[in-house]
């Protein structure tokens, strides 16, 4: 058994490995998750994001949105249409720049997926007190802020 961290900079080399392996378990129980629905994680992620999205965006601002690398969103975004879950509505400020939409056909997926989620979740936090999720997510968005600060400086 490893010592309990002594500085910050150990607590948070800490977090962050332990955030990495959270990362994976989390992507890998997503996917087997939604599997059934011909899903993975990061394509669920895109639909969500385009339904979070306060209006259609195109992949550009998706990636930003999610924090991901464009390239890779426009992959999944481009095999999302190809099985008829999104479309590429034209985008009147720029010609390039296609705005991204759900089908009816993913629209139905991504509710599927959805009401899948919400007891996948609520095993996540089984023994664990809300108020302590809300610290743990008050303090993941602080240790994000500050990062964004920091590539926003840049």
């Amino acid at each position: 058994m490893t010592s309990p961290p002594h500085t910050p900079t150990e607590a948070i080399t800490a977090l962050i490995l332990d955030l990495f392996r959270l990362n994976n378990l989390i992507l890998t129980s997503g996917d087997r998750l939604v599997s059934a629905l011909g899903l993975t994680s990061a394509r669920w992620q895109v639909l969500g994001t385009i339904v979070a999205a306060a209006r259609l965006q195109p992949v550009a601002w998706l990636a930003r949105d999610m924090g991901a690398n464009r390239q890779n969103v426009q992959r999944i975004v481009n095999d999302l249409a190809k099985e008829g879950l999104i479309e590429f509505m034209q985008n009147p400020h720029h010609r390039r720049a296609q705005l991204v939409a759900l089908t009816a056909r993913g629209e139905q997926v991504y509710a599927q997926a959805m009401a899948l989620q919400v007891p996948w979740a609520k095993r996540f936090v089984e023994g664990i007190a809300q108020e302590d999720v809300k610290l743990a997510h008050r303090t993941l968005v602080a240790i994000r802020q500050n990062l964004e600060r920091e590539f926003s400086n840049q």
